[in-house]
């Protein structure tokens, strides 16, 4: 299974903006983007601001939205190629699949404080959903499905469990039975607002 290994704060110097991608670090004043606000590399800090081309923005919002949510080209192709087929708006259709994902939903729950953490407890069979044990974190989740941590796995640090995050409302999540449940498909005010799927639709559009 492919992934990203480049480290994760040179990815948000990269595009220059905070993607979450280190939980509790990205909140901090350890926080690269805090420390070095500027691109990564050797000549990062002398780089002149250069004017950035149409395309380049394209590039940049579809390279941010695959960097949040831990998915590679050929992955994040075949979403968008599905949303495409589908009735209604293509950006906001491909951001529910990647809302929809599994990993995506327990982070989204609390359960964990980054999508590579819950990636991680998901790949080594932390989670059953519908009472059958899926491992595959790009599982696609559908209203009214139940995810449940394993008995064995249920008690979990504190340290593991993000309590800042605020429930979305397509969620519920049951501490006491360590159950979240799907209630609805995300609206569009649920989607994450910091990614611009026109530039994304145009990208592949051309």
């Amino acid at each position: 299974m492919a992934r990203n290994l480049t480290p994760k704060c040179r990815q948000c110097r990269r595009i220059k903006e905070k993607l979450f991608l280190k939980g509790d670090r990205c909140v901090s004043l350890k926080c690269a983007l805090i420390r070095k606000n500027y691109s990564p590399g050797l000549h990062g800090a002398k780089q002149v601001k250069a004017k950035i081309s149409e395309y380049g923005k394209q590039l940049f919002e579809k390279q941010k939205a695959k960097k949040i949510y831990g998915v590679m080209e050929r992955q994040f192709k075949n979403y968008f190629q599905k949303a495409a087929k589908r009735k209604g708006e293509t950006g906001e259709i491909l951001l529910r699949f990647l809302e929809m994902r599994l990993d995506n939903v327990i982070h989204r729950a609390g359960l964990t404080k980054s999508r590579d953490k819950a990636r991680q407890l998901v790949t080594h069979g932390y989670f059953l959903v519908n009472n059958k044990k899926v491992n595959i974190p790009s599982y696609e989740t559908k209203v009214k499905d139940e995810i449940k941590i394993k008995k064995e796995n249920q008690k979990w640090r504190d340290g593991d469990k993000n309590e800042k995050n605020e429930l979305p409302l397509w969620l519920s999540f049951d501490v006491e039975k360590s159950i979240i449940k799907i209630l609805d498909i995300p609206k569009k005010e649920d989607l994450p607002q910091n990614i611009d799927t026109r530039l994304i639709v145009e990208s592949y559009s051309r």
